[in-house]
């Protein structure tokens, strides 16, 4: 399954850990051959995707942006899930407010943003997918982050 990962800041990622962790979600929840896409962001960036498209003029975590629909394709074509959108920034800042490291907390927001790809939705499921990311993220190791 392949995931492109597309780091716009300085900030230095195992990109082959976080694809693993896209992967694992994908594998784990029976996606079958699919394709996405984590870009990480700046907080600016951040901020004006969260406006554009949300309506809330500030930062978040993460956004996703699912591009298919769970729809039948033409045999041998990969369903193309869509692209999480991290903010590097927010990301550290809730690690320490969540006593964690930053590469756990990149870890969580992945694990969420590929769910939300998948068609899950924690504001609507009585908190099952919240559930969900849990169980995953505890199974997963956490992404260097240098």
């Amino acid at each position: 399954m392949p995931v492109e990962i597309d780091n716009r800041t300085d900030e230095r990622i195992d990109e082959i850990a976080l694809a693993n962790v896209v992967d694992s979600v994908l594998e784990g929840q029976g996606a079958g051959d699919a394709e996405a896409a984590i870009l990480l962001v700046e907080a600016d960036a951040m901020r004006a995707l969260n406006r554009q498209h949300r309506r809330h003029d500030e930062v978040t975590d993460v956004l996703a942006f699912p591009i298919d629909e769970d729809e039948a394709l033409p045999a041998g074509m990969p369903r193309l899930l869509g692209d999480v959108v991290i903010c590097l920034e927010r990301c550290a800042e809730q690690a320490v407010e969540q006593g964690h490291t930053p590469g756990r907390e990149l870890v969580v927001l992945t694990v969420h943003g590929t769910l939300h790809l998948l068609g899950h939705d924690h504001e609507t499921d009585g908190g099952a997918m919240l559930e969900l990311q849990d169980r995953i993220t505890d199974a997963l190791d956490e992404v260097a982050w240098r």
